[in-house]
């Protein structure tokens, strides 16, 4: 008998068990030392499945813990039968990452009703005060004369200096300036007055 015919044939039928398969089966039995070793293996893809979808390292980190802790406690679950232990791991990390991403959306809206409350409507009565004070400004800048209110709606509305006032006028910078303080004391006269009757 040769030395070829000595050593035993593995049968066509009969599977040749893979590495992973008797990394899989030492997890589902319980044994901390295959825990170990399939969080080595397998951390890498779950890390990055958890990256693409969180966008943030250090989250993807706690969903990566959060899923072999997950896939420790619920090792009685896994059956090799229905698929290797990558493809389980892959379910679990998807199961975690969606809730990573309902807990981000319930705290951003969270934090988005927080700052309503916070800052609020303005008070109508304020809101509505505006509203007048803008009416009374409006109707005593029309009493005013015609240099004057052109040079103030320019400054107000138009947000133009002094400097480009006289330039757009054609009018000197002292004129302007002039009609600026004219028109502001006026203008400041009429609304007191107004108020106080």
């Amino acid at each position: 008998m040769t030395e070829a015919e000595s050593v035993p044939m593995p049968s066509p039928d009969v599977p040749i068990p893979s590495p992973d398969d008797e990394l899989a089966s030492r997890f589902a039995a319980g044994d901390e030392g295959g825990m170990e070793a399939v969080y080595r293996r397998w951390s890498p893809l779950v890390l990055s499945l958890a990256r693409q979808s969180l966008g943030d390292g250090a989250e993807a980190e706690d969903v990566t813990q959060t899923v072999f802790l997950a896939a420790w406690r619920g090792r009685h679950g896994y059956r090799p039968g229905r698929g290797p232990l990558p493809a389980w791991l892959v379910g679990i990390a998807r199961r975690k990452i969606a809730d990573a991403l309902s807990a981000r959306t319930r705290r951003t809206d969270a934090a988005a009703a927080a700052a309503r409350e916070s800052h609020g409507p303005p008070e109508p009565s304020y809101a509505q005060e505006e509203v007048l004070n803008r009416v009374d400004v409006t109707r005593e800048l029309r009493r005013l004369p015609e240099a004057q209110r052109r040079v103030l709606c320019l400054a107000f509305y138009g947000d133009l200096t002094q400097t480009q006032i006289a330039h757009v006028t054609g009018w000197p910078l002292g004129t302007v300036k002039s009609h600026a303080r004219r028109g502001l004391l006026r203008l400041g006269q009429s609304l007191v007055e107004e108020a106080t009757e």
